[in-house]
């Protein structure tokens, strides 16, 4: 049975039901339109691009400027809310396989690693590193990949920009730019919504939306939670023979503000709460012996407790010829996370050679194995401020322009505690980080690491259009980034011991400030006002960092050519792009392709070091991407729609690197005796000499997580049926093979393709406003893997996580 708090659960499904139960109270007798989303006209509730009769536009926001999706220069897709809906996609995993070149790996600890053209983060577990793929909410930052699922609160549509953003979002934006668009208050009409819906594994979520206009004020308030059962369970927990995990419960809300004393001045204040009490996700050892993927033998309790605040607020002024902007945001993100390190039981994870423990040899206890590696607690606890000023051109004439300015600053405090022992009790809980250095259970502890890392980030853009003809048009765009890193850090396996207080002592590591220049520019072409043409090129930057404490020991100690340095160098995509947007048959069809290449340097990405628990961030020198990318849409007739992605994609390191894998580096030192650490330590240089001839040249390999192919389509049906609307849609999405990590094992890092089918139907009985649905995803219950994931530390596992099993929900909305 699940033990996470059932007191959490029940205080969360009550608010659901007032904020339910008041609404309606509220609203006797009111049927009102439903506000459009922000950044969308005509049809605020189409479902794609093209929606059944042609009459809207999608207009993305997150190019900083209100554009129309077919008249951008780059490649982008919008997901609106009710796909979102359709296929039961509550946080960002979902949209694999429904966005081109996308790909979004679960981790450890609760991580989403997000991915776009195999541009985005090689360093799981690492949070002082930057992503590749920016996460936005309505255009402000957001730091932590874990604070991700929070976005998805009250979602008008989620943009998802290919390539890098070179100009007017520059770090971290390396392989292009997610924005949450959430819908906004108005003040034009009292509207709301509210849904309630059960399913199978114990489903319940319910979700509830107002709108309430106030002379020139409005106020929205939303609120959502969403419970289940887990989809697989350990058999191996004490106390329990079905420990949840991938279980879901969950509560965020949402309250916004704004104020439009003028019709050129409006202030918008916006707070976003979530909180989440799982057992965490289920991460299934490839050496487990069960062959049912949600089963899996182990025994140790796995917790996630994830509490996010997200406030930002955002000041428009019109002044006539541009517009002016201010966004300032404030977030917080405390995570504590605890899994099972080795993903086995006791006696399975003794006797695991390949997973880098010697087995018993006749009986002898002192040649037994390690009997478990748990990590009991990764704590992070962030806060962050940003600010944004912004000047965009205002009017129809042939140049328009903005010139922007950013600053950034986080605090990230982290505290890692993991035990791995023969002996002792294999439940500990974590040592407090204050424990004295001659406490007698610091000697248990197998690593600890506790730091702080700050960051500072400035940067000002510019870009602008200038229209030579009405059908050519011309694009430029240049910002200036610059980070710099301070921090304290210390783990129990660096620098001298110490002789008094904590048994971890953060001291100053290594400064660094990066700084680059990146850019875009881009002619494009109207063939015919349905058709446009364009050609562009984009710089993309993600700034270097620093590796903590227990990195850079080899290189200075050993005097190996290659180790872990104390920091990182900032990587760098140069991208050439040719696309091509078109409509077409009266506007009952849409095609847009592209084809792209990159240059890519200094991929940074997790790497071992000769010397245990040294692992750290390096950077692989040089790589080339290109690809083909699809997306189009058929109204059939009056009926029937079709429409679909594909994306084709290759990428290959092309420079000389020797790297080394983890499990590798496992291997060679126990093939020269030098099993676990203390062994190790015993023969600290020959076991390092060992370690560091496992490595290997990438030259050759596989860029990770990049699809050979990708792609969906979908097939979809609407009618009026006894005076009511019927919609409904079948949808197949496919993700092809990929590689995990840049070291290539065909064990460890290769990652199977899957399919799977989606159904969806819905009836809007007439003069109702009232909206019943059905939805399952994953019909045919297809064991797909997300993703093969290599733990970088501990005891080097590897771990398959899966795609949900067939889920069945049925859902009754209502709308004022």
């Amino acid at each position: 049975m699940k033990t996470a708090s059932s007191n959490f659960g029940v205080t969360a499904w009550r608010l659901a039901l007032v904020a339910t139960a008041s609404t309606l109270a509220m609203t006797p007798g009111i049927a009102a339109a439903r506000d459009a989303a922000p950044g969308v006209t005509g049809n605020p509730t189409a479902t794609d691009p093209v929606d059944n009769q042609q009459t809207g536009e999608i207009v993305i926001t997150a190019s900083k400027r209100d554009t129309s999706l077919q008249d951008a220069t780059l490649s982008v897709t919008a997901v609106t809310a009710d796909t979102l809906k359709e296929s039961n996609i509550t946080e960002i995993t979902g949209l694999n396989g429904t966005v081109p070149g996308l790909v979004v790996a679960r981790s450890g600890g609760g991580e989403r690693l997000i991915s776009i053209r195999g541009v985005g983060s090689e360093t799981p577990e690492n949070a002082n590193t930057q992503p590749g793929v920016s996460f936005h909410v309505d255009g402000v930052y957001i730091f932590n990949s874990i604070a991700a699922n929070a976005a998805f609160i009250d979602i008008a549509q989620v943009e998802v920009l290919r390539g890098p953003q070179g100009t007017t979002f520059g770090q971290g934006s390396t392989g292009g730019t997610i924005n949450v668009v959430t819908n906004q208050p108005s003040t034009s009409a009292f509207t709301g919504d509210l849904s309630v819906g059960v399913g199978n594994y114990g489903l319940t979520q319910g979700s509830a939306a107002i709108n309430v206009p106030i002379g020139t004020f409005a106020i929205r308030g939303a609120v959502q939670y969403q419970k289940r059962d887990g989809y697989a369970v350990a058999t191996g927990v004490p106390g329990t023979s079905e420990y949840d995990l991938d279980d879901q419960n969950e509560i965020g809300w949402k309250l916004a503000g704004i104020w439009q004393p003028t019709d050129n001045l409006s202030i918008l204040l916006t707070t976003i709460q979530y909180e989440a009490d799982t057992h965490g996700p289920a991460q299934k050892n490839i050496l487990d012996p069960n062959p049912d993927p949600r089963v899996l033998t182990q025994d140790y309790p796995g917790r996630s407790i994830i509490d996010t605040e997200l406030y930002y607020g955002v000041v428009r002024f019109d002044a006539g010829f541009a517009v002016a902007k201010s966004i300032t945001s404030y977030q917080k993100l405390s995570s504590r996370q605890s899994w099972d390190g080795d993903g086995l039981t006791g006696n399975l994870f003794e006797r695991n050679v390949l997973g880098g423990y010697k087995p018993a040899l006749n009986g002898n206890p002192e040649r037994l194995g390690a009997r478990y590696d748990h990590v009991p607690l990764w704590q992070q606890d962030t806060k962050s401020w940003t600010q944004e000023v912004n000047l965009a051109s205002a009017g129809d004439g042939p140049f328009s322009w903005i010139v922007g300015g950013v600053y950034l600053w986080s605090k990230n405090a982290q505290y890692i505690a993991e035990y791995r022992a023969s002996t002792g009790d294999p439940y500990a809980a974590a040592l407090p980080a204050t424990t004295p250095y001659n406490s007698p259970l610091v000697p248990l502890v197998t690593y600890a690491e506790l730091s702080e890392i700050t960051r500072e980030a400035y940067a000002g853009y510019f870009e602008a259009s200038y229209a030579l003809t009405d059908a050519l048009k011309l694009t430029a765009g240049l910002r200036y980034n610059r980070d710099e890193y301070s921090g304290v850090s210390d783990t129990n396996s660096s620098g001298p011991a110490v002789t008094s207080g904590a048994y971890l002592q953060p001291r100053p590591t290594p400064g660094l400030t990066t700084s680059e220049w990146t850019g875009k520019a881009a002619i494009d072409y109207k063939l015919t006002p349905n058709n446009m043409v364009y050609f562009s090129y984009t710089r993309g930057f993600k700034p270097g960092g620093l590796n903590g404490s227990a990195a850079g020991a080899a290189p200075q100690v050993l005097g190996f050519a290659n180790g872990i340095r104390p920091t990182y160098q900032p990587e760098t995509v140069n991208s050439f792009e040719l696309g091509s947007k078109n409509s077409f048959a009266g506007g009952k069809g849409r095609l847009n392709l592209s084809a792209f290449y990159y240059d890519y340097s200094n991929l940074q990405f997790l790497d071992e070091d000769a010397i245990l628990f040294g692992e750290g961030v390096a950077n692989a020198p040089s790589a080339e991407i290109y690809g083909l990318e699809i997306e189009g849409g058929f109204q059939l007739d009056d009926h029937w729609s079709l429409d679909g992605t594909v994306s084709l994609t290759r990428g290959k390191f092309n420079a000389d690197f020797l790297a080394l894998d983890p499990a590798a580096a496992v291997l060679a030192q126990n093939a020269a005796g030098y099993y676990g650490t203390g062994e190790f330590f015993a023969n600290f240089f020959a076991a390092a000499l060992a370690r560091d001839a496992a490595r290997a040249n990438i030259n050759g390999n596989n860029v990770p997580k990049i699809p050979k192919v990708q792609g969906s389509a979908t097939l979809g049906y609407s009618n009026t049926i006894a005076g009511g609307e019927l919609t409904a849609k079948a949808t197949l999405i496919y993700r092809g093979e990929y590689q995990y990590r840049l070291f290539n094992n065909s064990i460890y890092d290769t990652t199977p393709d899957y399919a799977q089918v989606n159904l969806f139907a819905q009836y809007e009985p007439a003069g109702t406003n009232l909206a019943l649905s059905l939805t399952v995803t994953n019909l045919f219950d297809t064991v797909g893997v997300n993703s093969r994931f290599s733990d970088p530390y501990g005891s080097a596992q590897t771990y398959d996580t899966y795609i949900a099993p067939r889920q069945v929900l049925g859902t009754i909305s209502y709308r004022f």
